[in-house]
């Protein structure tokens, strides 16, 4: 079946999830949604960030997606169930294929969450993780200061970055968790700083991977996937100004041809 997937996020973020999509799955076509207007999400009231969703995710599925993966955790602990119900596409989250990483790769069963004020305050990864097994000890710790690393372009700034990391990690420097699970899409672009930051102790998880895998599995489940060969389109949607979503993204995926359509919501 060759419909695109979409994939949306609050900003940039979601590239991370849509950059392992094209590589797992490269012969898929790729619709991706950046509500670039009302990012970040995180420290919104998640009524507000179920509406936006609702809105962006009305927006993809009207433009023929076959399935939809919301790459954004806060966005996914405020809506996904919604819009399982809403539509009759797959509609997967970030937060469970996370979840079940952590529990595969801990030997300890104690696992740090790094996310945003909404999604820690949602508490969806200690429900998604106790849901499979009850025995895990979850840390939490919102990050409000990463979003705008990776938003305002700062995350190439090693200095910068580390002194933020360490103003909000240093709680957590003690911590007996062995595995870290990045509870936002932004946070992989840090993801090298906060490895280091712990010195190589703590197995850091990217849920995009996950995600990736799991989008794969259900295609297969549902003989969706694209024709071997096909040739892939990509789309960027931008809420608002594209400048500095395009510079992100030819940074990250110089590789990629794509087209670009900018929209107001």
């Amino acid at each position: 079946m060759n419909k695109p997937i979409g994939v949306m996020d609050s900003g940039v973020g979601g590239l991370t999830v849509a950059r392992e999509i094209m590589r797992q799955l490269p012969d898929e076509s790729i619709i991706y949604f950046g509500d670039l207007n009302r990012c970040p999400y995180g420290n919104r009231q998640m009524e507000e960030v179920r509406r936006f969703t609702i809105e962006v995710a009305d927006h993809l599925v009207g433009r023929g997606i076959k399935m939809l993966v919301v790459a954004c955790n806060t966005a996914t602990a405020a809506a996904l169930d919604t819009l399982k119900k809403r539509y009759d596409i797959p509609v997967l989250g970030v937060i469970e294929p996370g979840a079940r990483s952590a529990i595969q790769n801990s030997t300890n069963q104690n696992v740090i969450v790094l996310a945003t004020e909404g999604t820690v305050q949602s508490g969806a990864y200690p429900e998604a993780i106790r849901h499979i097994n009850r025995n895990f000890r979850i840390e939490s710790t919102a990050c409000p200061k990463f979003v705008p690393l990776v938003e305002e372009l700062r995350y190439k700034d090693r200095v910068v970055v580390r002194i933020v990391i360490h103003q909000t990690l240093k709680h957590l420097w003690d911590s007996r968790a062995d595995t870290v699970i990045l509870g936002c899409t932004h946070y992989p672009l840090l993801a090298d700083e906060i490895r280091d930051y712990f010195h190589g102790r703590k197995k850091v998880i990217d849920s995009g991977y996950e995600t990736a895998r799991e989008a794969s599995a259900i295609l297969t489940l549902l003989q969706s996937h694209a024709p071997t060969g096909a040739e892939p389109q990509y789309l960027m949607i931008v809420n608002g100004e594209t400048s500095r979503f395009e510079y992100i993204l030819k940074d990250w995926m110089p590789f990629m041809d794509y087209s670009m359509e900018q929209i107001e919501l």
